[in-house]
């Protein structure tokens, strides 16, 4: 929620009192909380000099009385603490009631939120066809997360016909506009020739941009196709460099992928121990049995000294590469 950014003005100096205020009690709160160090920063601006106590609760009282006023940044505000439980206590309906006040005026955010409440059915009945048609209204704004998660419903035909070029349609929509996800999904349809014809020039050309963004799945998705020369000239170093960078986010079949190219040698100096202590954190964050198999190959192959300094290194490197939570 903080980095939401307000999408309509309020109606009068009051109500945009009212949001401002609460807006500055939340972010002096949000400045003690585990941000991330732009957010950090983003928040201590907002806060400093101020001379408001951090109030997260002060913060829903401010939202409430805009959004009762019809205000629908106040009401996705309120429906998102209500989501987050942050000020209030969490109330999974209350969350959707708001998020449809804002909604139904036209709020984009609000309208992916409740979207996908429809999609998961929490705070409401399950219903993929509203998830679709409310993430049509917020794609139809030009809302890139909307767009990705509609491109997505006409990929597995849930809530709406299956058809593959309508997804394609809309990831490309978000792609343009710079979302990595919207790349990740339209590189691989250029990848499987789904809805598009097939072109692993163009797979990689869209897989290098959501990586460029820091996507993780795309940094698997650019190893795979320097490993095998798809759309690129085949590369083990550079496939190695991007199997890494997905690895070290916590990427378990990227983890699973580097520990392999350890135990052939492939860009890379063969070594049974970076292949074991690899192929041991794929299998800790949930890869395959095919990781195991290799790892116990790897394990047979190191002597009991050179087995527990490995078993000590996959242990630190499992603490510190742990997929996303």
């Amino acid at each position: 929620m903080i980095g939401f950014i307000v999408k309509n003005s309020c109606k009068g100096y009051a109500c945009s009192l009212f949001l401002a205020l609460g807006f500055l009690q939340l972010a002096n709160y949000a400045h003690a909380q585990d941000l991330t160090t732009s957010q950090r920063m983003a928040e201590q601006g907002k806060a400093d000099g101020t001379g408001v106590a951090r109030d997260p609760q002060q913060a829903v009282a401010w939202y409430r009385k805009v959004a009762e006023q019809g205000n629908s940044d106040g009401q996705f505000l309120l429906g998102d603490s209500y989501s987050t439980g942050t000020g209030v206590a969490r109330d999974p309906q209350q969350a959707v009631f708001w998020f449809r006040k804002a909604a139904e005026q036209g709020h984009a955010d609000a309208q992916v939120l409740l979207g996908k409440r429809y999609a998961t059915g929490e705070g409401v009945a399950q219903d993929n066809k509203q998830a679709v048609a409310w993430y049509r209204k917020a794609a139809e704004q030009g809302n890139t997360d909307a767009q990705v998660l509609l491109g997505n419903k006409y990929a597995t035909g849930t809530g709406v016909a299956q058809d593959a070029q309508q997804a394609v349609f809309w990831f490309r929509k978000a792609a343009e506009q710079g979302n990595s996800y919207g790349q990740l999904f339209l590189g691989d349809s250029y990848s499987t020739g789904t809805g598009v014809a097939q072109d692993a020039q163009q797979a990689v050309f869209w897989f290098r941009k959501a990586a460029e963004q820091g996507n993780t799945d795309a940094h698997l998705f650019l190893g795979d196709s320097y490993a095998k020369g798809q759309g690129v000239a085949q590369n083990d170093k550079l496939a190695v460099a991007w199997y890494r960078k997905a690895a070290e986010q916590g990427n378990a079949e990227a983890q699973s992928k580097l520990g392999a190219i350890y135990f052939l040698g492939k860009g890379v100096p063969q070594d049974n121990g970076m292949a074991y202590v690899w192929l041991s954190v794929a299998v800790a964050n949930g890869g395959s049995s095919e990781a195991t198999k290799v790892r116990d190959l790897a394990a047979k192959k190191l002597s009991n000294g050179q087995l527990e300094i490995s078993q000590r290194l996959a242990g630190q490197y499992f603490e510190k590469y742990q997929p996303p939570r």
